[in-house]
């Protein structure tokens, strides 16, 4: 998994911002990739 995963699943509308936040827990994107998938602000 990656940022291109997490980015298109978010798109379609598969994931929502809570998994996307995981996705940051989990170390497989960074906060700014948070903002730049949800154009909002990564808060924890």
């Amino acid at each position: 998994m990656n940022f291109e995963t997490v980015k298109r699943n978010y798109d379609r509308r598969l994931w929502t911002k809570q998994m996307v936040k995981m996705a940051v827990r989990k170390g497989i994107i960074t906060k700014e990739q948070y903002t730049e998938i949800t154009g909002e602000a990564y808060a924890a």
